[in-house]
């Protein structure tokens, strides 16, 4: 999670299960930075307007440390998502929750998610389990996913073109 390209682009692969998979990453040159732990990630926003725009505000708590990072609207791809992103991190996440009350917003999602973070010199790995199912998020250079994919014989059959927020939203109101 450190200082990105004003660009993200990234593909998550549903997965059945995470077993095996950091041996899978190891095995192509990963290494794990960061062990599965808790992440909690809390979406603002200001009478829907980012919403609308297809634009997410959150604020992120991972590894003891906080982030505040935007996200704008999809720029359209088949299999990857890709969508301008900045992102800080947070000295004093409660005080920002603060100064983003004082200016309007309201969190409008919380969400809590295991993840394990890992990096390799041209991509980061996240493995995700969440109370929706296991996931493998691949960030970098579209050569470099397209690459991984292959090497880890996971196919566009296990792309998961739904954000976290929208898989979220769909659990809770089917649970």
């Amino acid at each position: 999670m450190e200082h990105r390209n004003s660009v993200e682009t990234e593909v998550k692969l549903r997965l059945s299960s995470l077993e095996g998979c950091q041996a899978g990453l190891e095995a192509l040159g990963f290494r794990l930075t960061v062990p599965a732990q808790a992440e909690v990630s809390t979406l603002w926003d200001h009478h829907e307007q980012l919403l609308e725009q297809g634009s997410a505000l959150r604020l992120r708590r991972y590894a003891g440390k906080a982030w505040l990072t935007w996200k704008g609207p999809r720029i359209p791809d088949a299999l990857l998502k890709i969508r301008p992103e900045l992102e800080t991190e947070v000295a004093n996440a409660e005080a920002l929750e603060g100064i983003l009350r004082a200016l309007g917003f309201v969190p409008v999602m919380c969400m809590t998610k295991t993840r394990a973070l890992m990096f390799r010199e041209d991509l980061v790995a996240c493995l995700d389990d969440t109370p929706f199912g296991c996931f493998l998020e691949l960030e970098g250079e579209p050569p470099a996913i397209h690459a991984a994919m292959e090497a880890l014989h996971l196919g566009p059959e296990c792309v998961e073109p739904r954000s976290y927020s929208t898989l979220f939203r769909e659990h809770e109101l089917g649970s």
